[in-house]
């Protein structure tokens, strides 16, 4: 698997993700509506245009949805048991149709469970840039992971 283990993590590390993805109109339309969400600030362009922004905005949990899989590939794919939570989410400037993510990671914390010598969990910083390098998500997520096998 490409994720690596509880033991290859080291605090500081920083993964600069070599894939970025562009937010598509029709993926903002198609997660706002699957997910129940008829907020005309992203699904309404003639009510958008009216708002200080002129435009729909990109739903901020598909922002915060890209963020984390780009992260994957690099750091849980296959090694990870589960999320444990977000303790920190914010979103300092808004994603618009057409904006590209470009992602980074950083180990802010690595403990090994006391009850469970098979696994440990990890605090990610997940930051989340525009193409004009502007920081439109910061996250910073707690992963259960398994140790690497004896």
């Amino acid at each position: 698997m490409a994720g690596l283990y509880l033991d290859e993590f080291v605090v500081g590390q920083v993964f600069e993700h070599e894939l970025t993805k562009t937010i598509t109109e029709s993926e903002n339309m198609a997660f706002s509506t699957m997910t129940m969400n008829p907020q005309p600030l992203h699904i309404d362009r003639h009510f958008s245009a009216k708002t200080e922004w002129g435009q729909p905005l990109v739903n901020s949990l598909l922002t915060l949805g890209t963020v984390i899989g780009i992260s994957v590939g690099d750091t849980t794919l296959g090694t990870t048991i589960g999320n444990l939570g977000m303790s920190e989410t914010n979103f300092p400037h808004p994603m618009f149709h057409g904006d590209s993510l470009r992602v980074t990671t950083e180990v802010a914390a690595v403990r090994a469970s006391k009850s469970k010598p098979d696994r440990g969990i990890v605090d990610f910083i997940h930051r989340g840039y525009n193409q004009d390098d502007a920081l439109v998500c910061f996250c910073r997520r707690q992963a259960m992971m398994h140790r690497k096998p004896a």
